[in-house]
Parts: structure tokens; sequence; C-alpha cells
């Protein structure tokens, strides 16, 4: 996956080098080059970028003072490259991964380039849900989802079945399914949806088509449209 990186330095040496550097991975776009901190900041709202590369001292604008007014709208990998020692540790309580200290070699450079851009593929993947708000009349039940056996499509509603309990919940199947397959949920049938972890065996009903069994000796049907994938999903995880 392509990372989008911006370069700000005042001092266009500085940029050249970081930017002969980033052009040796083909992985990363450099998208801005920026010579003050109130151009990185409009740059920096404008592209969006995966990765900053940060000087720490410039003219009016530092680098301490992009971030704070960023806020929340900081990239998620920040690497402080400045040849002064001493801000290091205020530079890491900014939010910085990394602190290069001109000068630096090749290898402290890919290094730390490597850290980025394993941070910023963890900030674009997003947290997988691992429990459910169920509203009942004045009560609102968290349900974790590896608590849950099967759903059920009921009406407007889904029925969340765990155990011997079951949870009504106002959503629909198509968004359920869409928020917990990757939690290792997996669609069966147009009215069914089932925990892959709480699987037994697939078996033949008494139709000869195929059926889930649940931990519990509950049994499932399964629709021909969601069989493919319901075995794949179950041959991923057998592994």
């Amino acid at each position: 996956m392509m990372r989008r990186a911006i370069i700000v330095d005042d001092e266009p040496p500085a940029r050249a080098s970081l930017r002969v550097l980033l052009a040796g991975d083909p992985q990363v776009e450099l998208v801005a080059e920026c010579g003050s901190g109130a151009e990185a900041i409009a740059a920096i709202r404008a592209q969006r970028p995966d990765l900053l590369f940060l000087d720490v001292q410039m003219p009016e604008v530092d680098g301490f003072d992009v971030l704070e007014q960023l806020g929340a709208d900081a990239p998620p990998a920040i690497v402080f490259v400045t040849a002064y020692d001493q801000h290091a540790l205020r530079a890491f309580d900014a939010g910085a991964l990394d602190y290069l200290l001109k000068p630096y070699t090749d290898n402290r450079f890919a290094l730390a380039l490597a850290r980025a851009k394993e941070k910023a593929a963890r900030a674009g993947t997003p947290a997988l849900p691992d429990r459910l708000v169920v509203k009942s009349g004045r009560q609102l039940h968290v349900v974790p989802l590896a608590d849950i056996d099967w759903i059920e499509s009921a009406d407007y509603c889904v029925d969340l079945h765990v155990g011997p309990r079951t949870h009504s919940l106002r959503r629909s199947m198509a968004a359920v399914e869409g928020e917990l397959e990757p939690a290792g949920f997996c669609r069966i049938h147009r009215t069914a949806i089932v925990n892959l972890a709480r699987v037994r065996a697939l078996g033949a009903g008494e139709d000869g088509e195929l059926e889930v069994v649940l931990m519990d000796g509950q049994r499932l049907p399964t629709s021909r449209r969601h069989r493919a994938a319901l075995e794949a999903r179950l041959g991923s995880r057998a592994g």
C-alpha cells in the first residue's frame, strides 16, 4: 500500500536529502515539501499524509507549533528531523514516533521510515468490534461478541442468541453482517449469521442440505448461496 509523505524543513539541502531517500522506497509517495511551519499546516490539512518528516527549529512556527495547531489533524506517523538533540524528550511527548538527529546515516533513516510505515499501517486498520450494546427498556446490555452463538433475522431487527438468552437489536441483518464479518462471523442463510468460533461441525440435514452444528448441538440450515463462503471461512480457520 502506498504511503503519502510530507517533508517540512526550512533548509533546502535538508529537504533535498530527505526527498532522495524517500524516492528510494516505491511504497512512499512524496505529496508535498514545505519550507515553513505555516506552509506545513496548510499542506497537511489539504493532503492528509500518512508520514510526516518534521524539522524542529524553524522561524516563526516551529515543529512543535505545527503539531499543536494541527491537533487531531496530525498524521499518524511523525518523525522529527533536527540537528538539536535537546528536544528529543519534548518530541516524544508531542507524539513523535522517532527522532532523527542530523547528520544521520541511510541505515538510520531506513529504520525510521520502516517504523513510520508500520505505524501508519496500524493507524489505517480499523479496530474490530468486541461487543454489541443492546437497549432493553431503560437498560443497556453489553453483549461480548465471543458469547454470541448465532444471530437471527427478526422483522426489522435481529435476535442475538447467547446461550439460553436472546437479545433483540434494532439493526438490519446486512448492517450486522458487514460489521461482524471481520470479527469472525459468517452469513449462512438469509435469516442466520453464525459465530465461527461456535461451530462444532458441518453435517447433512434431513433434506440432504448442509447444516451448521453449534457447540450446544443446535443445528442451523445453510443456503447454497452462502455455502462456499462458509466452507472457505472454516477452512481458513482450520488452516
